[in-house]
């Protein structure tokens, strides 16, 4: 029995600054502007002082559980570097650099995570709102998409999911039709290592994640996920590439989860702390911060001030979080339905009386 090969695929891996903070390769136009570069800093290590104050007020009971996101500084910076205004954004649940980057308040995070639904309503951003059902939004944004191209626009849209979302239906179906209709649509698995406390080794048996894409008719590349400046270039090929009619890429941003899936997860039970603390050790805050320094454009008292400016905004949108005056104690039924059902409608006034009294 002869075989004759009929396909053949690549995936290609980029990095442009190693964990000593030295450039692999040459370095993209943008990365060339020491301005643009101390930018991405600033909001990396603004996203890192935000979730060490979110993480200290789920502790003392100021919000909920909090979705945590140490060592994916790279990664949201990234994204919202590289999306352009008119760019529809699709999140996940950890891209708060990226949602604060396009104009959604860190107030506004600290109400949603507080229990407060209007910290999703943002008046002030055209994109979607964090997602905790897993890949659902892949399927969103490949809807939005779709209406891009039906109007002919040009712009794009951007969705995130982790590693372990890959493994849903709804991420396959959403590649699928991606590829089917050329869509406008950049996804990003967001491979941290962990799906909670389900290790990517028996996640998938594929070498990489960014290799699903193949069956899907399109293009999928993987990038390192602790170099801010190799994710955004990657991005904005891609971007580039939707806007333009080239269709849809799928980007694997590979690096480690730095924290507990979130407040609630305790990893001290399945990881490794050898791996968990070398991970620490090659974390993307420190590989950007030793690159500005070998250009001498960064130094320790810099460095100082910024994380003082950095505290400071976050001081002030915990101040407007707890000064905004709570919701009714009906809003709870607000967005339901257009017109409550009977059962509903009962308790709607029940809630109504007791609230009154």
């Amino acid at each position: 029995m002869q075989k004759k090969k009929i396909a053949d695929f690549d995936i290609y891996f980029t990095q442009f600054l190693n964990v000593a903070g030295e450039a692999t390769q040459p370095l993209p136009d943008f990365a060339k502007d020491s301005s643009e570069l101390i930018n991405m800093y600033r909001e990396m290590v603004l996203m890192r002082t935000f979730e060490t104050k979110a993480v200290n007020m789920q502790r003392t009971g100021k919000i909920g559980t909090f979705v945590n996101s140490a060592g994916h500084e790279a990664l949201a910076v990234g994204i919202g570097a590289a999306l352009k205004k008119e760019d529809i954004f699709v999140p996940a649940y950890r891209e708060y650099a990226a949602q604060f980057m396009r104009g959604v308040k860190m107030s506004d995070i600290l109400l949603y995570f507080g229990g407060d639904e209007r910290g999703n309503n943002f008046q002030h951003s055209i994109d979607f709102p964090l997602t905790v059902p897993l890949a659902t939004q892949a399927l969103h944004a490949a809807g939005i998409a779709k209406a891009m191209q039906y109007r002919k626009q040009k712009n794009a849209v951007l969705t995130v999911c982790g590693d372990g979302a890959s493994s849903e239906g709804d991420f396959y179906e959403a590649l699928n039709v991606a590829g089917v209709w050329n869509l406008p649509l950049v996804f990003v698995v967001n491979n941290n290592g962990w799906a909670i406390s389900t290790p990517t080794t028996i996640q998938t048996s594929a070498k990489t994640f960014a290799q699903k894409a193949i069956a899907a008719g399109f293009e999928g590349e993987k990038v390192d996920g602790r170099d801010v400046i190799a994710i955004r270039y990657t991005i904005e090929n891609a971007l580039n590439k939707a806007r333009s009619g080239g269709g849809p890429t799928l980007i694997e941003a590979a690096h480690y989860r730095l924290s507990p899936h979130t407040t609630a997860d305790d990893p001290t039970r399945y990881m490794d702390k050898n791996v968990f603390d070398e991970a620490w050790d090659n974390e993307p805050i420190g590989w950007l911060r030793r690159y500005l320094e070998k250009q001498k454009i960064w130094n320790d008292q810099k460095e100082k001030t910024l994380w003082d400016e950095c505290s400071q905004a976050v001081d002030v949108a915990v101040k407007e979080y707890e000064n905004t005056p709570p919701q009714k104690p009906t809003a709870m039924f607000d967005y339901l339905y257009e017109t409550l059902p009977e059962p509903l409608l009962a308790q709607y006034e029940e809630v109504m009386e007791c609230s009154e009294k």
